[in-house]
């Protein structure tokens, strides 16, 4: 393990953050100890293995975290991943609230990131939902049997878009507000346009 040289981005975001500071920097100093690439990628300092990204720093309002970007193929043999939402497939959290926290954990984040390096470099993927995973909500189905040109242009979007829709679609308990989505989205669905274009 080498000790690496500091990203000059990941300097200006350490100075700039006033939340979670001490917390965020000794994240760094255990990440630091491997040999990672420091980046700065989605406004945090991310550390890579050859191009790819293994683990990330980032801090919320109620906690500070390291964000493995595989972690969904770790062990958790500690139980201390978090998944943040029922929609996120490959990353998972360990959540910090205090500098404490961490120095008491130092030698399991350790093991974590090894791992999670390990997972890297034997090229392991995540296996994630495919479209056809997605259930097609009854509303849309309704207006897909109203519009076949509707239906013939939701089938044209990529299948990422057509994933965003469908878990979109989905998420209301209500039929009500499911129809009202889908009519707000008919429109950009014909254009060709994802959920957030």
């Amino acid at each position: 393990m080498t000790l690496q040289k500091n990203n000059p981005k990941v300097d200006e975001y350490f100075n700039k953050i006033k939340t979670w500071k001490e917390e965020s920097v000794k994240l760094r100093e255990i990440i630091q100890a491997f040999d990672l690439t420091e980046e700065y990628k989605w406004m945090h300092p991310c550390y890579t293995l050859n191009g790819k990204n293994v683990v990330l720093i980032h801090g919320f309002k109620a906690y500070c975290a390291i964000l493995f970007i595989k972690g969904a193929l770790l062990k958790d043999s500690h139980g201390l991943l978090i998944q943040q939402t029922e929609n996120v497939q490959a990353g998972r959290q360990i959540r910090f609230t205090s500098l404490q926290q961490i120095v008491e954990q130092e030698e399991l984040l350790k093991a974590y990131i090894r791992e999670a390096i390990e997972v890297e470099q034997a090229g392991l993927q995540v296996e994630k939902k495919k479209t056809e995973d997605y259930t097609v909500p009854e509303e849309l189905q309704q207006q897909f049997e109203a519009s076949p040109a509707f239906q013939e242009a939701f089938e044209a979007l990529t299948p990422g878009r057509q994933r965003a829709y469908l878990h979109y679609f989905s998420q209301p308990k209500q039929s009500k507000t499911k129809v009202s989505r889908i009519e707000k989205y008919m429109q950009p669905i014909l254009e060709g346009k994802g959920l957030d274009d």
